[in-house]
């Protein structure tokens, strides 16, 4: 069962765009102090906001010294292997595993090797 199946979603979640950005003025830790987030996913957003969003939020987690966020952390790299192996596996079936050892930087072999499976 993939993150997203055990959380009862169909893609990654889509924070509010109105939001002033990763970081809360709001004092404390966890939950009290992260926005709120939709459970809908916004297909216009492009690639390049999504991935700014993303690391704006993750270099915000690593600022707080907060086990909280450490914890936040460990948890968001578990889910980006899980991804890029999701996405590796959909870039394949799109076109060729040549694709994805071009994007990754390794040869065709390696990113079989790696991605093809749909377990770690």
């Amino acid at each position: 069962m993939t993150t997203f199946e055990a959380a009862g979603t169909t893609g990654p979640p889509n924070h509010n765009p109105t939001a002033s950005g990763a970081e809360s003025s709001v004092a404390g830790s966890g939950a009290d102090s992260m926005p709120a987030t939709p459970d809908t996913y916004e297909p216009d957003r492009t690639t390049e906001a999504l991935a700014q969003q993303a690391r704006q939020a993750v270099e915000a987690l690593a600022r707080r010294s907060d086990p909280a966020a450490f914890s936040e952390l460990l948890r968001l790299s578990a889910l980006v292997g899980e991804c890029l192996g999701i996405s590796a596996r959909s870039l394949a079936d799109g076109g060729s595993w040549a694709h994805v050892a071009n994007a990754a930087g390794v040869t065709r072999q390696a990113a079989w090797s790696r991605w093809a499976s749909g377990t770690p």
